[in-house]
């Protein structure tokens, strides 16, 4: 009598996977994924607020869009862009913008060099200082604009007061373009130096002091220790302040706007301080050309990006030919 012995089954059980294992596969996976889940709401509100108004504006300025009609929108292609190339209004805009951010920048970007070059030495009531400092900034754009406009007066300003007492004639300084130029390179420069200078001053509080101490030993003075030293240690941020100017400063529109002393765009009764950002204005919401008026938003754009790279690339090459 043969005894009957079941077939062997080659298929195992599932077996439950053991606690650790499960634990540790999923510290891996939170591991992964936790990085972008907390960083996925800032690209959420970007792309609500900051890329589909980009991109709608992108298809707008393609149309000839009447901001008083919505419906009423042709498909134009680049023939917005086409007429804005041949515009002397904008070139004329243009040409305010670049002249007014090269007078605001870049003595502002020396003076906050040299303020934040002070502020790192010990001083008494630095805290005040750094904050007095920084006050310009979170005054008020209009408070500030309006106050400038009043020492800038033609009859009762106090820079015209100034100037007679070393006997000089008055200056309308609204009247001509370089004049208003100036006048308004000096409110953007008064608004914006302190808080460049304080982000200096972060950053050289970041160099290690054995580097002045040893230049102190060779007998350095502060003046060669500040150009030898400091000055090629604040690279980054020299590069990273120009970028950041060039991009507000080609933006402008507020103090131009507040200085003609009156809400018309037009920058003068010449446009003779007319910049790109008021010309669009004044284009998409006195014209009511909503498709010119986002050529003209993409065609600034264009300009700020050229120019934020040229700064980039010339300020590098300047510190790579220092190396």
């Amino acid at each position: 009598m043969t005894a009957l012995h079941a077939a062997p089954t080659t298929a195992k059980r599932d077996e439950p996977e053991p606690p650790d294992r499960r634990s540790f596969r999923w510290a891996r996976i939170d591991g992964k994924l936790s990085p972008y889940a907390y960083i996925s709401p800032f690209f959420v509100i970007f792309g609500i607020f900051g890329l589909f108004p980009l991109m709608y504006t992108a298809y707008v300025s393609l149309t000839d869009w009447d901001l008083l009609d919505g419906e009423n929108h042709t498909w134009v292609g680049f023939g917005n862009y086409s007429e804005l190339l041949g515009d002397p209004y904008f070139w004329n805009a243009l040409g305010n913008t670049l002249s007014i951010w090269f007078f605001s920048t870049v003595p502002q970007l020396l003076a906050a060099l040299w303020i934040a070059h002070l502020l790192n030495h010990r001083l008494r009531a630095r805290t005040a200082l750094r904050v007095g400092v920084l006050l310009p900034n979170v005054t008020s754009i209009v408070a500030v604009t309006i106050v400038f406009t009043q020492l800038f007066g033609r009859d009762f300003g106090m820079v015209n007061w100034v100037i007679g007492l070393v006997g000089l004639d008055p200056i309308d300084w609204q009247a001509d373009t370089w004049s208003s130029h100036l006048a308004i390179s000096v409110i953007v420069a008064w608004r914006w130096t302190g808080y460049n200078a304080l982000i200096f001053l972060a950053s050289m509080q970041a160099i290690p002091n054995d580097l002045y101490e040893a230049a102190t030993l060779d007998g350095a003075r502060q003046s060669q220790q500040f150009w030898k030293i400091t000055v090629p240690m604040l690279r980054p941020t020299i590069i990273f302040t120009t970028i950041i100017s060039t991009i507000g400063g080609l933006q402008i529109m507020a103090e131009p706007l507040l200085f003609a002393g009156s809400q018309t765009p037009t920058g003068g009764s010449d446009r003779q301080f007319q910049t790109v950002a008021l010309f669009m204005y004044e284009q998409g919401f006195r014209e009511f050309r909503f498709g010119y008026a986002s050529a003209v938003a993409w065609t600034l754009c264009l300009v700020i990006v050229i120019f934020a790279i040229v700064n980039y690339l010339l300020t590098r090459r300047i510190s790579n030919d220092e190396d």
